[in-house]
């Protein structure tokens, strides 16, 4: 009936491990990228943004819009 001992020392380490290791698990996803894949993701939104604006139309001016009698 006796019960396991237990190191608290190696238990706040241990402890002290696992929560390091999630935070930089979590650092690895939001910052994890490499330049190259960082460069790739701002062309490829450059590109959109090029393209989106060709279809846009451009606003008719005062001088320009048609009279509405």
């Amino acid at each position: 009936m006796t019960g396991d001992v237990v190191n608290l020392r190696q238990f706040r380490k241990k402890k002290t491990r696992a929560e390091h290791d999630k935070v930089a698990d979590q650092n690895r996803i939001d910052f994890g990228r490499t330049k190259a894949e960082k460069t790739l993701t701002r062309t490829l939104n450059d590109q959109a943004e090029r393209r989106l604006e060709q279809g846009r139309r451009e606003a008719p001016t005062g001088s320009e819009r048609p009279d509405e009698d």
